[in-house]
């Protein structure tokens, strides 16, 4: 459907639980972290019906996040159970990678069509250090998987922060012989993210010009977010960016977003749409939920201020509380 600026909202990031199996500096505190409560959450029969909805409202793609979505069982029904709702054309998984090896067969015959990994850093201990976990191994042996797996589209998320400088290269040398997109995502000033240093496109870009050589132009992914994408001489892969804070794109955002909590988030920086598990567990009927989703979705904010001061309006919550 279209909101209030003509935007075509057809992208719906579904959150499946706030856990994850990682504290990654940028997202999670090292400990003392509230979990919900399970009747707090979304469950997957819940999930599946405003799914429903949302695709007779012109939803077309889900994607799958956290927390780490891997660390709620039995995912691959809920996947499922997604694509076999008529308009759902993709449906898609951001993970850490840890738990994907071993889950990634029943995903697959469940009809993934895609997975996106963040991984911020091939150097093991300074992996330990941002995730404050020694799982490294692992989120490498689901890489492994996912690439190896016919027909999956396979993309890798690095958050550049500083620290991880000395693994842009190594990171984005990943693409030369792998039929991989490698991206490199602005740090996101939402909760602990707005703590810590980062690097923009521009000083990405330069560091591996100066590696690989000039980047020539790809577009758009072809997908159905916002990343940005170029290609260095004898690469199989590409590199990509997402770039919110030094390259806006919010005229062309196409995306709300579902929190475990049953929340549809209309833009990642305000905290303003409507809580539809409330609604859920009042009894609302399917017109009732249709018409509150129109709603919401229609007077989805113009853009996003990272660069300037805050609101009162600002999101107060951290990343893995809203949704990757």
């Amino acid at each position: 459907m279209l909101d209030q600026y003509r935007r075509n909202i057809h992208y719906l990031r579904v959150s499946v639980t706030d856990r994850c199996d990682l504290r990654c500096r940028y997202c999670m505190p090292a400990d003392g972290v509230q979990w919900m409560e399970h009747d707090a959450i979304l469950s997957y029969e819940q999930i599946v019906r405003l799914v429903r909805l949302a695709a007779g409202l012109g939803i077309d793609t889900v994607r799958l996040t956290g927390g780490e979505p891997l660390v709620r069982k039995g995912l691959d029904r809920l996947v499922w159970a997604l694509k076999a709702i008529p308009n759902i054309r993709t449906v898609t998984l951001t993970t850490n990678g840890v738990l994907l090896a071993e889950q990634l067969p029943a995903l697959c015959k469940a009809g993934l069509d895609g997975v996106n990994i963040s991984l911020d850093t091939l150097d093991r201990a300074q992996y330990a250090a941002i995730t404050r976990r020694d799982l490294l191994p692992r989120a490498l042996e689901g890489l492994e998987a996912a690439l190896a797996q016919p027909g999956l589209r396979v993309k890798l998320n690095c958050v550049p922060m500083g620290e991880n400088d000395s693994q842009l290269v190594p990171l984005a040398a990943l693409a030369r012989g792998r039929k991989v997109d490698v991206r490199f995502i602005e740090l996101m000033p939402i909760g602990l993210g707005d703590t810590l240093p980062r690097r923009t496109q521009g000083e990405v870009l330069a560091v591996l010009e100066q590696a690989f050589g000039p980047a020539g132009p790809c577009g758009q992914g072809g997908g159905s977010g916002p990343g940005r994408y170029v290609t260095f001489p004898g690469f199989t892969g590409r590199v990509g960016f997402i770039s919110a804070v030094s390259h806006q794109f919010c005229e062309d955002c196409n995306r709300v977003r579902l929190t475990a909590a049953g929340f549809l988030k209309t833009c990642l920086q305000y905290d303003s749409g409507i809580n539809l598990k409330a609604l859920l567990d009042s009894g609302a009927d399917k017109h009732t939920l249709r018409a509150a989703m129109e709603r919401a979705i229609f007077a989805k904010p113009a853009c996003h201020h990272f660069s300037a001061s805050g609101t009162a309006e600002d999101e107060r919550r951290s990343m893995y509380q809203i949704g990757g």
